[in-house]
Order: structure tokens, then sequence, then C-alpha cells
């Protein structure tokens, strides 16, 4: 192990400090004894009484041989003594001594001649006790080997944090001679910010005698390996003296970079396993395409990328373009999705725009190979393979992209778009586990937009066959103005059986009609298209509502599984009255001039379909300005809030007087329809004006 040589004693020591005394020779113990020419003691040290068990006064002008030899040692010891004396060689070993208690004791002895300012010689003896330091010999010879070859690097820094001592570990593990350790403070050698909290520690061991083991683990690089990140666990502890007195702290440090490495992909593979497992909770709660997509997005952002994209072919979505198999690939952007705000953003195609991107693209080469792309460190040209024009390419590189990743979004064999990935500024390149995170969340993406693209083809269709079987823009009637909706349900692709109608009656009467069949499906819409061709060809015949119902309520009965509900009103402009009856169905809404709106509560009757109860016809007479308003229960029935609630609410939107009916009806709807209500619309709103007869 290095130390620091040559340096004056007290090095180390504050200033104006004088130095402290060593342990090691009371540890020892080394006992003094003086001889003069003739072999007599004439001085004895304190340690001297302890090793041999004579007081100085028992030993002082007594022959050293017989007090503290044995006979048969006798001339060993007279021949030795007179070899230092007349040659002034010194003399060591170890040697037999007899102890005042009788036994016999071993101790190293070293004897040397010395001469005082009279020119006379004396023999001075030196010893300790053979076993002690035997003891610390090999306590010594262990140290060094164990500091000097072991793998654990080793310093050993004084009060102050100063290195004094080095070994060969640590001096490869900083990259750093030991020399250049020596005498310079531990934040000198370790710079970096980091080591701030293992000096803290430190002093804290310092301060309070408390071994730190193992409890501090600093992550970086060093000189020696400035391309590779490097771990390692430090453990600190106090160094005293055998009197108690503080000489520094040792620094052990172990490195522990396979373990850090080891911890580290077992912590990465578990964040990829709970980002595949919430990818798999969050990714298609709806069959929505581009809701979807954004799903993907915010999963993979920020636990995955700084910047994610998502596009598919627009093929995939609009089944009227063919299918590319060369050339530019077409795409259409469904999200895009950042960490933070960066120009990277502006240089992706914003949702819903339809962009071509050349061959030598890596979009295009993406959706014509079906493989993921990689790529680790990018530079300017493969940013401009990356953009999708220069402008683009320049906007990525002022955003700091460095790192990119493609993922084929590819579902039942088919490749419908791609997943982009994007890193910047500080963030970690990416690396083949990604690659396999980005590609495992892709298809399982794809799955989805997949299923929501099939559903939303099939909504498309059922959409369009159900409005095929309702009327256009309600006519303009003989008294009166009319304004409709219909909506379909948004929280599923089934077809609903929601209807209205406006029929044309004999004598300028006008029938107002609104009907839902219970259930979803083409079934239901196919039922609802059944009784709206009943409910005209009754109404040809100019029946009372009642009767109405009672014809379409035998025809429902006949309809297995079907049961509907049905409100039938014809306005009379000559008298100005209304007949209504209703099958089971929410209450009518009036709303009259000057007047608060109410609904009219009519004998409800049964549902269609129950069959055997009568309707009944009941009779208002309208003023010129009154409304009637006519709606299926998707528009006030929720999940949220009770059905009164929703009633009282339906009446204060209706509290608008001077609202004309189309505003009304997009009120009606904005307020009361939420995006996931499972239930469509139908919706039927008369005002009556004034009416003059023409002349036959």
């Amino acid at each position: 192990m290095s130390a620091a040589d040559g340096r004056p004693a007290g090095a180390g020591q504050p200033q104006g400090r004088p130095p402290q005394p060593s342990g090691l020779m009371d540890l020892l113990g080394v006992a003094a004894v003086l001889l003069d020419a003739d072999g007599r003691i004439v001085l004895w040290s304190p340690q001297a009484e302890d090793l041999y068990g004579y007081t100085a006064e028992e030993a002082l002008g007594r022959y050293a041989a017989p007090l503290l030899v044995h006979q048969e040692h006798w001339d060993l010891v007279i021949g030795k003594f007179t070899g230092v004396m007349e040659t002034g060689r010194s003399w060591s070993g170890t040697f037999p001594v007899r102890h005042k208690d009788g036994t016999v004791r071993l101790v190293e002895l070293r004897n040397m001649r010395l001469m005082d300012d009279h020119g006379d010689f004396y023999a001075l003896g030196l010893a300790t006790d053979s076993s002690t330091l035997r003891e610390v010999e090999r306590d010594v010879a262990l140290s060094t080997r164990l500091i000097s070859q072991s793998p654990i690097g080793l310093a050993m820094l004084d009060t102050e944090l100063r290195y004094v001592a080095v070994n060969p570990a640590l001096e490869r593990m900083h990259g750093i001679p030991a020399k250049d350790h020596l005498g310079r403070h531990y934040r000198e050698i370790m710079s970096a910010a980091k080591f701030e909290v293992p000096e803290a520690a430190m002093r804290q061991v310092l301060k309070t005698g408390v071994p730190m083991v193992d409890q501090a683990t600093v992550v970086g690089r060093t000189p020696s390996d400035p391309d590779h990140e490097h771990a390692w666990s430090i453990s600190l502890y106090r160094l005293e003296d055998p009197h108690g007195r503080v000489l520094g702290v040792a620094d052990l440090v172990v490195d522990v970079t396979d373990r850090y490495q080891a911890a580290r992909e077992a912590a990465e593979a578990r964040q990829r396993l709970a980002l595949i497992a919430d990818g798999s909770a969050r990714i298609g709660t709806t069959l929505e395409v581009g809701q979807t997509a954004r799903e993907l997005a915010e999963v993979t952002v920020p636990e995955l990328a700084d910047v994610v994209t998502v596009d598919v072919l627009d093929s995939v979505l609009d089944e009227h373009r063919p299918t590319r198999d060369s050339g530019p690939a077409l795409f259409r952007a469904l999200a895009v999705k950042a960490a933070y705000p960066t120009e990277a953003v502006r240089a992706a195609d914003p949702p819903g725009h339809i962009a071509a991107y050349d061959t030598d693209r890596l979009a295009t080469q993406c959706v014509r190979t079906g493989r993921p792309i990689l790529v680790s460190h990018a530079d300017a040209r493969d940013l401009a393979r990356i953009a999708r024009d220069d402008h683009a390419a320049t906007l990525l590189a002022r955003a700091g992209v460095h790192s990119y990743m493609l993922a084929p979004l590819t579902a039942r064999g088919h490749i419908l778009g791609v997943l982009g990935l994007i890193r910047a500024l500080n963030s970690p390149p990416f690396d083949e586990d990604d690659l396999a995170l980005a590609a495992e969340l892709a298809s399982r993406a794809a799955v989805c937009i997949d299923n929501a693209r099939s559903h939303q083809s099939v909504r498309n269709a059922a959409e369009t066959l159900q409005r095929s079987l309702l009327p256009d823009h309600p006519p303009h009637r003989p008294g009166l103005q009319l304004a409709s909706r219909y909506r379909p349900a948004q929280a599923t692709y089934e077809i609903g059986g929601d209807w209205y109608d406006v029929l044309p009656l004999d004598g300028d009467k006008t029938a107002l009609v609104v009907g839902d069949v219970m259930g979803s499906g083409i079934d239901a819409a196919a039922t609802m298209g059944r009784l709206r061709t009943a409910t005209c060809a009754f109404a040809d015949l100019d029946l009372d509502p009642a009767q109405v119902l009672q014809h379409l309520d035998k025809i429902t009965s006949g309809l297995e599984h079907y049961i509907a509900t049905c409100v039938y009103a014809a306005y009379d402009p000559h008298r100005s009255t209304l007949h209504i009856a209703t099958a089971g169905h929410l209450p009518p809404a009036l709303v009259r001039s000057g007047k608060h709106p109410e609904f009219l509560y009519l004998p409800t009757g049964t549902p269609l379909g129950v069959g055997g109860v009568p309707f009944e016809t009941t009779t208002f007479v309208l003023d010129p300005g009154d409304q009637l308003v006519l709606y299926t229960d998707g528009l006030v029935e929720t999940r949220h809030h009770s059905l009164d609630e929703r009633l009282d609410t339906l009446l204060r939107l209706l509290d608008a007087p001077d609202r004309s009916l189309e505003d009304t009806c997009d009120r009606l709807l904005r307020e009361l329809r939420r995006p996931d209500d499972p239930d469509d619309v139908a919706l039927l709103i008369a005002g009556t004006e004034p009416f003059t007869p023409e002349t036959p």
C-alpha cells in the first residue's frame, strides 16, 4: 500500500497542533536496559520492570547475566556482550530471559554499543515480548498482503480527508497513480458532484465512529474507463489508535458494476412487463380508431420515449383508396404525443393529416418490409430519412433528436401503419430491448386498431342503413314549423331502433311520430323499419291515434322478442287541435307562448307488443307559437342521474322562448348527450304558426 513518504512529522495535522505520540510503542512495551563496560546495569526503564519483573532498585548496579539469564547461557551472553563492546556491531535475535517469578520468557532483543562524552562505552539493550512482537508482525503482514493484493479498493484518509495511503486496486479503479493521491483532499480526486454524498458520510463516520457498511452506491465513470459506466459500493470505518485517538477514516470501495447492471436490468425488465400490462389495460378501451391510437401514444410517453407518433396507411381507413406496393406510401396521422414541449412535435404530421413518404424514408421501408427499425444514434443523414421533408429534419435536429425506433402495426397478417418513437436531449439511446418492447406494444395495439377499423366500417354502414330508414329533413307542413335530429349511440357500434316520422294527412292535417324499438342490432333496425312502414299505411286511413297504436300493437305482437314504445300525434291546423296517444313512451313536452314548459301527462298505455290493453287519445288546443317536443329515452336517460332530474333539466333547457327550433335541437343534444352515451336519440320538435286555408 502506497503511503506519503518524506513528509515532515505531523504532516496532515492542523497548523499549531503538536504531533500526537504513536500507540504502537505502548503496544510493544519496548524495555530499555543500559550496561556499563563491566556488564553492570546502570539504567532500567519502567518497561523493563514490566517485562522482567524486577524494579529499578532491584536491578540497578547488578550484573545483568546472573540476574536475567540462566547459568547455562552465561557464556553465550558474555560472548555476545564482548563482541558488541569490542567491535561496535549490533546484535539482535530472540533469547530466553529469566523472569523474577522464575519463569522463562522469550524476548526479542536489539543490542548496540553507545559512547558518552568521556569516551566510555555502554551497551544498550532494547527488548520486547517475542509473542507480542510476532502477533504484531503477523497482523502487519496479513494486512499488507490483503491490502496490496485485494481486489477491493482501500484508501486511508486523515481527519481532514486527505489521502495518506492508497492500495493498487483503488489506484486502478480511479485510473490515477497512488503518488498523485497522497496529500490531496478526497474531493480533489473525486470531484464529481455525486461524490458529495460519500464525503458527507466520511465526516459523519469521523464524528460518530459508527461505521457505514455497504450503504452507499455511487455510479459514474473514471479516467481508467471513460467509455463505460461503473458502480461502486462504499464502506467507511473510523481509524483509532489503542488510546482511542482518531487517526482518520478507511474508505473501502468494491466494484459492484455487475451486480448493479443485473439489478438495473431486472428493474428494467419489471418496468417493461409493467408497461406491457399497462398497455393491455389501457389500449383498446373503445372501438374507435383515433382513441385507440391516442391510448397507445399515452402508454409509451414518457415511459419509453420522449415523442411518439402513430400513423396508419390511408388505404386502411379509406377502402376506396388502393394499397400501394411501390412508390411513396400515403399515411394518415392518428396521434402525436410528447413528454415536454419540443420542436419535434412540429416535425410530425398532425392528427388527421395525410402525407406521402418517399420510398427512401424509414416509415415507408417499415410498412413495406414489416420489420421494426432501430437507429440508436441518429446523425443528420438518419434524420433526413426519418423526417417527411427537409424542414421536418431541421426541426428534429433543433429538438436534439438522437435516437429513433419504428415498429410496424401488424394485425392478422396485414400491416396497418407504424409506431414511431423518438428520444432527444439527455435521454439515453434506444437499444434492442426497447425495440422489442415497442414491437410488443405495437402488436397489441394493432389488433385493437384493426378491430376498431372493422367496427368503424360496420358502424358507418349501420348508420347509413339507419339513416336510410329515417325521413329526410321534415317538410314544412300547414300550420307547423318542424325540426328534427337523429344521433346514433357513441359508446356502441350496434344499430339502434329509434325513429321519427312526419306524415301528411288529409285535410291539411299532419301526423307526428316518435318511436323506440327496445334492443339494438340489425333485427331492431329491421323491426323499426317495419313499424315505420305500417305507421305510414295506417296514417293514410285517417284513423284516430289510439286506433293507429292498436294496429301497431298487433303487428308488434307478431314479431318475436321485440317490443317498442311510441307516441303518435295528429295536428289539425284548421281547428288548432292536437290529438295524441302514447304506448309506454316518455311524456312529450309542451312549450306554450309566455308560459313555462310542461310535460303532457297522458295515459301512457303499454308498450307495443304487449297486446290486449287499449290505448287512449287525448285532445289539446294549441295556440300559435306553441311547441311540441317529442323524443326518445336516449335523450334523458343516463347512468349518472335519476330520470326525474334529467326531465327537469330538459324543461329548463326548453325555457327559452326566443330560440329557433333548430337551435333548440342543437342545444338539447349538446347539453343532454355525453360522448359515451350507450343509446341513440330521435328528436322531433313541432312549432305551431298562424294558418290560413287556401281557397279550393
